[in-house]
Order: C-alpha cells, then sequence, then structure tokens
C-alpha cells in the first residue's frame, strides 16, 4: 500500500478530531474509501476468479494469509453490522437484501472464525459478481452516514440495547478468533468505529490483497 494512502489515513485521524477540521476529515475519509474502492473493483478486471480463492500465504500471520474474495467478505460484512445494527440501529443489507442467498455464503457472519483450508473452500463457494454488488451497496450507504455526522457524533457510544441487538443477530461468532470484536465495536465510540471499520480496516485487508496478487503474478 502506497505511503500517500497511510499518510492520508493518518491525515484524516488528526482532522475529524478537532471540530474546526471535522468537515475536511471527513471529506477526505470518503476520498480514502473511493481510492481504496478503486483497487477492490482492479482485482476484479486483473485476475481470474480463482486467483480470489488462493492462498499462497497460508499459515502464516497476517491478513495476507486469507484470501482476496474473504477479505472483500470481511470488510463488507463488519461494515454493514457496524454500520447499520450499532450506528444506525436499522436492517442490515445482507439481510434485506437477500444477499446470502444470492451470493451463496454458507455463513451470516464476518468469517472470523475460519481458518486454513476452510477459507479457500469458504472463498470458492461466493458468487462474486454478488460479492461485488453487495460490497458497493454497504459502502454506498456507509457513505451517506458518514457525510451525514456531525462532530458531535463521534463521541456517542454504543448501548446496552445496540449490543443486546447485535448479539440477537448471531452475525459473529462464538469462537475465540470472532467473540472479542462484541466488546471491540462496543468500547468504541462512532469516532473509534470510522477509524477502524471505515478507513484503517480497508486499507490493513486490501493491502494483504495486493501481497496475495502481486505473489500469485511474482513469476
Amino acid at each position: 500500500m502506497g505511503n500517500e494512502l497511510i499518510e492520508l489515513c493518518s491525515k484524516i485521524k488528526s482532522e475529524i478530531s478537532n471540530e474546526s477540521t471535522f468537515h475536511l476529515g471527513i471529506g477526505n475519509l470518503l476520498l480514502l474509501r473511493k481510492r481504496l474502492l478503486d483497487t477492490i473493483l482492479q482485482f476484479k478486471v486483473e485476475l481470474c476468479r480463482d486467483d480470489f480463492n488462493a492462498m499462497p500465504f497460508i499459515g502464516e500471520d497476517g491478513f495476507h494469509s486469507k484470501t482476496i474474495a474473504y477479505s472483500i467478505w470481511h470488510i463488507f460484512r463488519i461494515e454493514d453490522i457496524v454500520s447499520h445494527t450499532l450506528i444506525n440501529g436499522d436492517d442490515q443489507i445482507f439481510f434485506f437484501g437477500n444477499f446470502q442467498e444470492r451470493i451463496g455464503s454458507p455463513i451470516i457472519t464476518t468469517g472470523n472464525e475460519l481458518i486454513g483450508h476452510q477459507i479457500a473452500d469458504f472463498s470458492a463457494s461466493l458468487d462474486l459478481d454478488e460479492l461485488y454488488k453487495y460490497a458497493l451497496s454497504v459502502k454506498v450507504i456507509t457513505d451517506w452516514i458518514i457525510e451525514n455526522m456531525t462532530f458531535a457524533d463521534l463521541k456517542r457510544r454504543i448501548t446496552t440495547a445496540d449490543r443486546l441487538r447485535l448479539e440477537s443477530l448471531c452475525v459473529v461468532s462464538q469462537s475465540d478468533n470472532a467473540r472479542w470484536l462484541i466488546d471491540y465495536w462496543c468500547g468504541e465510540d462512532l469516532g473509534g468505529l470510522i477509524l477502524m471499520p471505515f478507513s484503517e480496516h480497508w486499507l490493513a485487508h486490501i493491502h494483504a490483497c495486493m501481497l496475495i496478487r502481486d505473489k500469485l503474478y511474482s513469476k
């Protein structure tokens, strides 16, 4: 991932933390998300379907040990859950858009519980075109949520009712690899959430996808 985007991410953190530069930070956050989405869209142009299931770094530590298809699923399931269940308190796009059936996914969770070859098998089961439609739908509405946030909104905390609603949906696995997410999200204010699921989380996983792509085509 280019230093320019990493620096932009750091700039966003600084800008949104100050009321006088908050709107500049929101604008830069939307710019960062657009540029990262462009990279995701480019994968679909550059890569064949099997590349999305490949695990050239299987067994290593880090996000690059996953697959590109898994990473796209994971980024946008998390964003959908946080945007709608925790921030807006409405229905996730995944459910009202019938995306489990459309994508052909055997799970409704973030996928944190999957390990090793389970990730490759899961990735191969997905309808890639529908996965991309889901990703785009989630991003569009999250962008709208971000655009309509105020500086005061950043201090809003996740309530007990929000947490109970999240737990009732069973969209986070109870495995050791996943259940910590609920405590993490519910311990953040909205300022923390828009920096992690909506920006830094994208940055980390898309960088991992680029490592996978480069490894596949380095021969």
